[in-house]
């Protein structure tokens, strides 16, 4: 009697643990770089918003991005390096995507900044994969 409840419940928390990271996460809107690499191909109006490190946006960025340099979005400082970007984002009402190294905590840091600053969440969008699943040549530049 007692193993069948322990199956119940071991079935109950495997269904319901995924769903609980899941929800953590859906404050976020995303992006795929194929989605991305469509838009920008249509010369859609989009504003990218690049926070990688200087040596990393050197060696590979999205063309048109706007370099940051504010990864990894932990301290006053690095959210000071927003600030110009954030008075260019307030001065339209484009589309945002976030451009970090993989597309995770940066991002979600930069995210939730931009959010406190009044840009709308409707607008930000996080580059799935960040820089690093960004495989589009003819809409990179490089060193």
């Amino acid at each position: 009697m007692c193993l069948p409840r322990f199956g119940f419940f071991l079935l109950l928390a495997v269904l319901l643990i995924p769903g609980i990271s899941l929800a953590s996460d859906s404050k976020y809107n995303y992006i795929s770089a194929a989605d991305l690499e469509t838009r920008l191909t249509a010369n859609l109006p989009t504003n990218i918003v690049d926070i990688q490190v200087e040596e990393e946006f050197t060696q590979h960025h999205i063309k048109g991005a706007t370099p940051t340099y504010a990864y990894p979005v932990k301290s006053d400082a690095d959210r000071a390096k927003l600030d110009t970007t954030v008075e260019q984002l307030n001065g339209n009402n484009d589309p945002v995507v976030i451009v970090c190294p993989r597309g995770a905590g940066g991002a979600k840091r930069t995210y939730d900044y931009l959010l406190q600053q009044g840009v709308s969440a409707e607008r930000l969008l996080i580059l799935e994969k960040g820089q690093g699943g960004w495989s589009c040549t003819p809409l990179t530049e490089s060193k």
